[in-house]
């Protein structure tokens, strides 16, 4: 990459299958951890080259593969796009959201304060960076992170506790590294399925993942210039 670099981490398989089908990279590298492709700078935001990389489901690899990112890549900005779950009638589906905080909720502590254990891997992400107005319509907000799928019976208390809206796997591990880099992050999830008392529109229907993924990773490439507009 000769110019600054900027890295795209996208987690989940589906999304990272997306994401080659509809850049069609003319060459993809593997490292232990993941693949990654440069993206031609003709279609890249005008100051900057920007490589993408598949960071890989859950928080263990997106940890892993954040630091690995900054660690050989030493990106300036580091961007990750990718899905998320809604909760019913809290959010819509096919809504962009801005994250502004990430929280992991999935941390039992008992032999001391819960409150606190949450709280440490609970990230405020500095987006005053972003150009002003915003360029795409987005939600800002909370975006919970576990290594779960959303259980139906759980939402009370994540709506109660937290104020969720939505839910994914990888964006509380990836926001805390990047904080503790000091390199400045950008996350976009789009909403592909709600999930409500009832159940999830995609549990033991993957496909519908699937399809709504491609959408949301469509949209979520288009937009990605205008977001770093600056930059």
């Amino acid at each position: 990459m000769n110019k600054s670099p900027l890295v795209v981490i996208v987690s989940a398989n589906a999304e990272w299958q997306a994401v080659k089908e509809i850049l069609k990279p003319a060459d993809v590298h593997a490292t232990r951890l993941g693949e990654y492709f440069d993206l031609p700078s003709i279609e890249a935001s005008p100051s900057m080259a920007m490589r993408y990389f598949h960071g890989g489901w859950g928080k263990i690899s997106a940890a892993a593969t954040t630091q690995a990112a900054i660690d050989r890549w030493h990106p300036e900005y580091l961007v990750n796009l990718g899905t998320c779950g809604g909760l019913k009638g809290r959010i819509q589906r096919g809504t962009i959201i801005l994250v502004t905080r990430t929280l992991v909720y999935d941390i039992i502590e008992q032999m001391s304060d819960p409150d606190e254990a949450v709280s440490h891997y609970s990230t405020e992400l500095d987006l005053s960076w972003l150009p002003e107005p915003l360029p795409h319509p987005a939600l800002p907000g909370l975006l919970v992170s576990a290594d779960r799928d959303i259980v139906a019976s759980e939402i009370p208390i994540l709506v109660e506790k937290y104020g969720a809206i939505a839910a994914d796997w990888e964006s509380g591990a990836i926001a805390w590294v990047a904080k503790r880099n000091r390199v400045r992050c950008l996350i976009l999830r789009g909403v592909t399925d709600l999930v409500g008392p009832e159940g999830g529109e995609a549990y033991g229907s993957v496909q519908v993942f699937h399809q709504n993924t491609r959408t949301v990773m469509q949209t979520l490439i288009e937009q990605l210039p205008d977001w770093l507009r600056g930059c």
